[in-house]
């Protein structure tokens, strides 16, 4: 009875602490990611840089985008295989520098839509992502069994996604958007409760991980969101 009563709230704060250091560095993520984006769209030279503009309106990107855009595939792809090898310096530099390469594929988002629909956006996002947080983090209910499902649901999404390239099937975008709010809601819930139990560890390395995988999962229940919620500009 002492041993369990002495162990309990051990490990409760460690998991406390884990968990603060992975919703730290998340939110230092997406506020980086947010003052490059901004950064981008506010300065002309690095505006014109990026975009591609006619008459006022965003009708391309140039070939530097796609050279930060497959850079960024590349670290996030190389992110967890590394951060095991890596210093812990090195480790957070590969997660800022992906944070700061997203504010730069995310900045054309500015163009597109208004001011005002992306912030309400980013609230409902904020508070859908807490919920699903505390959703995993009290419910006895073990998550296990909705990876199948969500990596199947994540697959038919890309898929989906690369097919209607060609289709530009508004239906298609319809659908793929709806699977995309479930799926990466689904996701927080269960990445939040995978690394709960990844606490033990406690590693700084570990929660960058982690970070990285709630960063993830709100950019991407944000731009889902955003299709329903956003205003293009005129």
């Amino acid at each position: 009875m002492d041993s369990w009563s002495s162990a309990a709230p051990v490990s409760s704060t460690r998991t406390a602490g884990f968990m603060a250091a992975v919703y730290r560095w998340m939110a230092f993520g997406l506020a980086l990611t947010g003052i490059v984006a901004w950064a981008v769209a506010t300065t002309p030279s690095l505006r014109d840089a990026f975009c591609i503009f006619q008459d006022g309106r965003l009708v391309g990107v140039t070939g530097l985008f796609w050279v930060v855009g497959i850079a960024e595939l590349a670290l996030v792809f190389l992110f967890a295989p590394v951060v095991q090898r890596a210093s812990i310096g090195a480790a957070v530099a590969m997660f800022l520098a992906y944070c700061a390469l997203t504010g730069v594929t995310l900045s054309i988002y500015l163009f597109v839509y208004t001011g005002a629909s992306i912030a309400s956006t980013l609230f409902v996002t904020g508070g859908a992502f807490f919920a699903l947080s505390v959703y995993a983090s009290t419910t006895k209910r073990n998550l296990d069994a909705w990876r199948s499902f969500l990596f199947i649901g994540l697959i038919g999404i890309i898929l989906a996604s690369i097919v209607n390239i060609f289709l530009h099937s508004a239906a298609v975008n319809f659908v793929v958007s709806c699977a995309g709010v479930l799926v990466f809601a689904g996701l927080t819930a269960y990445d939040t409760q995978k690394l709960r139990a990844m606490a033990e560890q406690g590693e700084e390395r570990q929660a960058l991980v982690g970070a990285l995988a709630l960063y993830l999962d709100f950019i991407n229940l944000f731009l889902f969101l955003l299709r329903f919620m956003g205003r293009r500009r005129d």
